[in-house]
């Protein structure tokens, strides 16, 4: 028997969570042939999305796929995304949530092909809270002086954790 990915169970479960508490749940998502987003929206290969229900219209998270309607630039889409491009999701608010490991073209592979040791299994890291990644008061760096892009205040960031 095939192992069930956890993935879209998280999913759904931060969704839940973020709508229980009154968050705005998004979704950062690798953009790839497989996925059906609005191009023009894309930047460095990646696209977030507002999924509340005021975002969308038949919004369905299954365990291969997210689909929904959305309206952009006041013209409805449609919008189809693989659960192995979702690269996060998290309240908009506070930036909890949860980041995975793009698992991209994984979604036709058979998982009994594979011993269950050498079959990849995603990497699930926490989303820091907002406080955790607060730039610190240094004198501004110049591009290239690290790994991170200048922090903007205001709105919460998401940071990937490997």
């Amino acid at each position: 028997m095939s192992e069930i990915s956890t993935k879209p169970y998280l999913l759904r479960a931060i969704y839940e969570w973020c709508t229980d508490s009154g968050y705005t749940p998004y979704l950062a998502v690798k953009v790839d042939a497989s996925t059906t987003v609005p191009m023009e929206y894309v930047k460095k290969g990646e696209i977030v999305l507002n999924i509340s229900f005021g975002a969308t219209s038949g919004l369905k998270m299954d365990n291969d796929s997210i689909r929904f309607h959305a309206r952009f630039g006041g013209v409805s889409r449609e919008i189809y995304i693989p659960v192995g491009n979702v690269m996060a999701i998290y309240a908009n608010e506070n930036g909890q949530g949860m980041a995975f490991e793009p698992q991209l073209g994984q979604q036709s592979a058979p998982a009994a092909s594979a011993p269950l040791d050498e079959a990849p299994a995603p990497v699930l890291s926490a989303v820091p809270p907002p406080a955790a990644i607060e730039p610190k008061s240094e004198a501004p760096s110049a591009p290239g002086d690290g790994d991170e892009p200048p922090k903007k205040g205001g709105r919460p960031t998401l940071t990937r954790i490997k």
